[in-house]
């Protein structure tokens, strides 16, 4: 059995699409992965899976429309490829402490990471790569203009977001799987 991640976007924000993370392993399980856990209300389950990750995106995408009527998007890492974007983060260590990961569903065009790269915004330093945006928000993310939206829209895929706290803990979980 593999180990994987799932990042869920847009669930339990600000009261919107609720989901009780203990229906949420549930819902996993019924799937039959097995030590399925998560961490935090936000959207983030580890579990064991006995099929590759091939197909793993779209089945869970589809139990939770089945299950509670919602599109989520639904982004799937192996802790090793979770490991391998946080070391590869362009921000030094006094940095990657305040630093976010946008996590894409899909791979974007690069002419698309491209346009995102010649934007500025005052406070938010940030890198994109075909994999990740690597983001420091100087004055919070809650002020940010560089928002998951705005990143949506200009690489055309949809990204969810942790920051540096929450990506070490599900590497750190990954293990005790």
């Amino acid at each position: 059995m593999n180990t994987y991640i799932a990042l869920l976007r847009g669930i339990n924000v600000g009261g919107h699409k609720k989901i009780l993370m203990a229906d949420l392993r549930l819902l996993f399980e019924s799937l039959e992965f097995k030590n399925v856990k998560t961490y935090i209300q936000s959207g983030n389950i580890l579990f064991k899976a006995p099929i590759e990750n091939n197909g793993l995106q779209e089945l869970i995408k589809q139990a939770i429309k089945n299950k509670y009527g919602w599109d989520i998007p639904v982004i799937i890492l192996t802790p090793n490829k979770l490991d391998k974007l946080v070391k590869s983060s362009p921000f030094t260590n006094d940095q990657l402490e305040k630093s976010y990961f946008c996590f894409y569903q899909s791979k974007p065009k690069s002419e698309n990471v491209t346009s995102l790269n010649k934007q500025q915004f005052i406070d938010e330093h940030f890198v994109a790569t075909s994999t990740c945006v690597y983001i420091v928000y100087e004055k919070g993310a809650g002020r940010a203009k560089l928002t998951t939206n705005k990143m949506e829209s200009t690489l055309n895929v949809s990204i969810t977001a942790r920051n540096y706290k929450t990506v070490s803990k599900l590497i750190t979980l990954s293990k005790t799987l």
